[in-house]
């Protein structure tokens, strides 16, 4: 695209002085070729999140920008998630924020309007297998590639929280704390948290006594303590710290195929779940 910046290894200012072309600060950015993005010093996280970054982007001519957030890395069970929003111009609910400063139900109020009214939308899961298998990085790094490549309109930019990704091709804008600062990294960030507290609320039925529902996976006292009394469950991370050299109960063998097969998956618009829950 003409007069579009195509490298993913920096943080880019609308208006770039003489100083600001000096290299600045430094943060880690999953992904990235040199494992680190340059900061530039006019990034400010917010409570509520805007489209300043959305309309650098469409004065360039990338008319589809799509946000990009993941949710679940430290978890010690159940899957990472990935969604991925292309909102309307300047269009935005009402008290959209960063899913972690937002109560379980205006997360789901703010869910249900995102996907009514986005222009695209989908989620991704991979599963505590693959994560074992392949390392939570790269596969927070699959989940958002995912995310990304099922939306139903093809962007022309992505917007992102610290990470980059190797294996997508279109022009990538990488920012700190951007689901404190983009309107469209924050939605996505909401729907993908919603899906995966509303799987994890499903997997508290299948394997009780970690109190699932309630820390959706993570570290909480009373999720160690369900490890310590019964051991680990299918959808455990087995290569994270917590979990390992820790046996299996072969109480949920039963069940541990279709755990699997349950956390490797992508939702998308027309899913007829998806469709029946917005109802």
């Amino acid at each position: 695209m003409p007069g579009a910046r195509r490298s993913i290894d920096s943080v880019e200012d609308p208006v770039r002085s003489p100083l600001g072309m000096r290299r600045g600060l430094t943060v880690l950015a999953l992904g990235s070729r040199g494992g680190r993005v340059e900061v530039s010093t006019w990034h400010r996280p917010r409570l509520d999140p805007d489209f300043t970054e959305e309309r650098v982007l469409w004065s360039r001519g990338y008319r589809h920008v799509a946000g990009i957030d993941e949710v679940g890395r430290g978890c010690l069970a159940g899957p990472v998630a990935a969604g991925a929003v292309i909102l309307p111009r300047d269009w935005k609910p009402v008290g959209l924020r960063d899913s972690k400063l937002l109560k379980p139900e205006e997360r789901r109020r703010l869910d249900l309007e995102i996907r009514a009214h986005a222009l695209a939308w989908a989620i991704a899961f991979v599963g505590p297998e693959l994560i074992d298998r392949i390392n939570i990085l790269q596969a927070t790094l699959l989940a958002s590639t995912l995310a990304a490549a099922r939306l139903p309109i093809r962007p022309d930019a992505l917007l992102l929280d610290a990470v980059t990704l190797p294996e997508v091709s279109v022009h990538q804008r990488v920012l700190v704390s951007a689901d404190r600062l983009c309107a469209s990294v924050a939605a996505a960030s909401v729907i993908a948290k919603v899906a995966r507290d509303r799987l994890m609320e499903e997997y508290e039925e299948m394997y009780p006594g970690y109190d699932l529902a309630s820390n959706k996976g993570y570290a909480a006292p009373e999720h160690r303590a369900g490890l310590d009394r019964q051991g680990l469950s299918p959808i455990h991370r087995l290569s994270f710290a917590p979990c390992r050299d820790r046996e299996q109960m072969t109480l949920w063998q039963d069940t541990a195929a279709n755990a699997r097969e349950e956390t490797n998956w992508t939702i998308e618009p027309d899913d007829p779940e998806v469709a029946a829950d917005s109802t």
